[in-house]
Parts: C-alpha cells; sequence; structure tokens
C-alpha cells in the first residue's frame, strides 16, 4: 500500500494516546507522508472536514486506543470506506487492536508498504427504530449502526427492574424474555458483551447474529446464533412499563417506548480491518486475553 495520506484518531483525554500520535505523526513525517491528528471525540461535521472531499480522503485510518475507542471510529468512518489500523494504546482487552510494539518500533510503514497483512471484512449491525403501524405507514424516527452489538435495558438506571422484551425472527414471534435485558451481536462482538453475559465465542469470519439474554429469569431463555441474513423485530411489551434503553456498542441511543419497535438487520457497509500477519490470529488473541492454557506440550523435549 503506497500511503501518502494518513488519518490519524487518538483517544480522548489520553495523554498516552496523546503523546503516541504525536510520535506516530513524526514517523510518517519522516517517511515524506502527510497525517491529520484529530481526537476520539470528534463532531461529524469535523470528520466531513477530512473526508468528504474523495480527492483528499486518507489512505488509512490509524486509531490509537483501546476497543472502546476503535468501536467509535468504526461507526463513524465505515461507511467513507477506509481500511483501519488500531494500535492498542491504553486499553485492556483489546480484541480489535494491533499490539502497540508494531507503533513504537515504527515497523507499521514497512509491513504496510510491503503489504504483508490483510483487511477483515467485520459486518456491522443496523437498527431502526420505527413506529408500530403497517408495513405501509411504518416510519423510521432513528436509525443506528454497530459494530459489536446492540442491547436492550431498564431504562431506570437506579434500581433495575425486570424487563419483559418480545422478539421476532424474520416475521416469526420466537419468545419474550423476561429478565435483565437482551444482546444482539455481531461474530465481532461476541467477545464483548454478549460473551461476559454467557454468550458463545463465534469466530468474527462466520456470517452469524448472536441473540444472547441478559440474566434471564428461565433456564428455557438460551443464546441462540441465527443466520445475519435474518430480521430480528425488538418491542417491549406492555405489562412490564412499556419502556425499554436501547443502546449500541457501550453508549446510549434512546428510550423505546411501548409504541416503538426496532428492526436490526445486517448493517450496509462492512468495517475495513487491518490486521498485521505477523500478529496475534484470533486463537492466539483468545489464549492470550482470556489466559487460557494453550499447547501444554513440553517446549524443549528432550
Amino acid at each position: 500500500m503506497k500511503l501518502s495520506l494518513v488519518l490519524i484518531v487518538y483517544r480522548s483525554e489520553s495523554s498516552i494516546a496523546q503523546e503516541a500520535s504525536k510520535f506516530c505523526e513524526e514517523v510518517l513525517k519522516a517517511k515524506n507522508i502527510n497525517s491529520n491528528r484529530i481526537e476520539s471525540d470528534f463532531h461529524k461535521d469535523e470528520i466531513d472536514k477530512y473526508l468528504g472531499n474523495p480527492e483528499l480522503q486518507p489512505n488509512i485510518g490509524i486509531v490509537l486506543g483501546g476497543d472502546g475507542t476503535f468501536l467509535k471510529c468504526a461507526n463513524a468512518l465505515a461507511d467513507y470506506d477506509i481500511p483501519l489500523l488500531s494500535i492498542n494504546i491504553g486499553g485492556n482487552l483489546g480484541f480489535l487492536t494491533q499490539e502497540k510494539d508494531f507503533l513504537f518500533n515504527k515497523s507499521f510503514i514497512e509491513i504496510l508498504e510491503n503489504e504483508e497483512y490483510t483487511i477483515d471484512l467485520r459486518n456491522r449491525l443496523n437498527c431502526n427504530v420505527c413506529i408500530n403501524g403497517t408495513s405501509s405507514e411504518r416510519k423510521i424516527i432513528k436509525s443506528y449502526d454497530a459494530l459489536n452489538d446492540f442491547y436492550f435495558k431498564s431504562v431506570e438506571e437506579d434500581i433495575s427492574p425486570t424487563n419483559q422484551i418480545q422478539i421476532e425472527i424474520d416475521n416469526e414471534k420466537v419468545n419474550e424474555y423476561k429478565g435483565d435485558g437482551l444482546i444482539i451481536s455481531t461474530t465481532t462482538g461476541s467477545t464483548a458483551y454478549s460473551m461476559a453475559a454467557g454468550g458463545p465465542i463465534v469466530h468474527p469470519c462466520i456470517d452469524a447474529m448472536i441473540i444472547n439474554p441478559i440474566c434471564p429469569m428461565s433456564l428455557a431463555s438460551r443464546p441462540i446464533v441465527i443466520p445475519n441474513t435474518s430480521k430480528v423485530i425488538i418491542k417491549p411489551v406492555k405489562k412490564s412499563k412499556g419502556e425499554i434503553k436501547l443502546w449500541r456498542d457501550g453508549s446510549k441511543c434512546m428510550t423505546i417506548k411501548e409504541t416503538y419497535h426496532c428492526e436490526i438487520k445486517k448493517g450496509r457497509s462492512p468495517c475495513k480491518i487491518i490486521k498485521f500477519k505477523k500478529s496475534n490470529n484470533f486463537y492466539n488473541t483468545l489464549i492470550k486475553k482470556l489466559d487460557w492454557k494453550g499447547d501444554l506440550s513440553p517446549k524443549n523435549p528432550k
């Protein structure tokens, strides 16, 4: 990949990420590569300034932070069709990020220029919030995209009342989940909130959605994996106060009233994630991040 312009996005309110972004900028400058550097708490108008003109679009975006920083950038930048390289600076699990050594030993530029990487196309989810009515009367009042997941929880924050949520899959009523909430996850998000809630780990190359109840009151309410070509309808049940809160990728969206419903399906455009061939693969990442045992055979058998 020939680099001429790079967008650097660093985690807001992080001095470590800010210093890393300055270092990245200097490394690129030494290679005669131009760059623009912005904080992750950017406004859409600010992004349009850098990306609105196709002739001035960067070759890639480099995101410096943890998975949370990358999720925000992925949802904001995916529609611009720019590959994103995420480097873990101050993050925790880092399932979506590369090791910081690639930045500080300056090898990332050589890897990119020699094309020693792959570009993963990670499917996203789209959620349309609609007012109830017939299909001809359906009115979309808000639309969201998520790389990891959408989830539904109580509106009230001081207490945690039980929610009752009805779910339809491909126009068939499947279940009413009663519990703390419900997660609709991509396979990329299977190692995020869904995993913490007891959901299955699904390889990100598999085209699927995970529907995972949060602390259900019935043992019969189990996580299920469905094709990502499915259309999922979520409705709050009136007898449980009739309102639930919609979240996406860890951020609040809006309150879903009893007269609303959510239509969740595969997103229009995937997120392009740059993965270095020299970095850990999916299984090595699981071993490292989740402290699995890995290979137990003797390393130097006699």
